[in-house]
């Protein structure tokens, strides 16, 4: 998985008039977890771009001025409820041989039969949630559409690596094809189609995906 530096400087204050302080100063509190204690820090709103404002998973070298660095990935973040500007971060430290939890992307890719006959593709799920190695997490999760009809649906079952586990049921639906008014129905699909109907959805509804 790739990894994003930040750049930062540790806290020695953190109470809610230091806060304040750096927040004014163009700064955002964050704290490290996972370790033997809370490390507290701070970065400039900036260097947060690529890791907040992207659909992409990354992982995190925390680089402190005093030299210390941490692997992490983001846990939580908070905005303010008006502008969106970032208020504070938590990130959870990782280590090689500790499995970790993390919510990895969906990309699809194929082209769904179903869908070239006029079905609707709906992406019920468009991150999973894996567990793993932090040298075994994915960038992404590879959904290959190709082989669904109309009424198939793909389960999570469908994308199991041996990498990595999925912390989800296995009757999880990543997505499906439905009927809409405008379908065509082959030979192939009308079994699949039947199974289906009870998805069906307006043409004006269908455009949504």
């Amino acid at each position: 998985m790739k990894s994003i530096t930040i750049n930062g400087s540790q806290r020695e204050s953190v109470g809610k008039k230091a806060t304040k302080a750096l927040r004014n100063a163009g700064q955002v509190p964050c704290v490290l977890y996972g370790g033997d204690k809370p490390v507290h820090f701070s970065a400039e709103e900036l260097a947060f771009s690529n890791l907040v404002y992207t659909p992409n998973a990354h992982t995190v070298v925390i680089a402190l001025e005093n030299g210390d660095k941490f692997n992490a990935i983001l846990q939580d973040i908070q905005f303010h409820p008006v502008t969106d500007k970032i208020l504070h971060i938590d990130f959870y430290q990782l280590f090689e041989d500790k499995e970790i939890a993390m919510d990895i992307p969906v990309v699809f890719v194929g082209n769904s039969r179903g869908v070239k006959n006029g079905g609707v593709l709906r992406k019920n799920r468009r991150s999973l949630r894996v567990k793993a190695l932090p040298v075994n997490l994915p960038d992404f999760i590879t959904a290959d559409i190709t082989p669904l009809k109309i009424g198939s649906k793909l389960y999570i079952t469908t994308l199991e690596n041996d990498a990595y586990k999925f912390l989800h049921p296995d009757n999880t639906v990543v997505c499906l094809v439905r009927r809409s008014r405008a379908a065509i129905v082959d030979d192939e699909d009308e079994e699949e189609g039947a199974e289906g109907a009870e998805d069906a959805t307006p043409a004006a509804e269908a455009t949504q995906e």
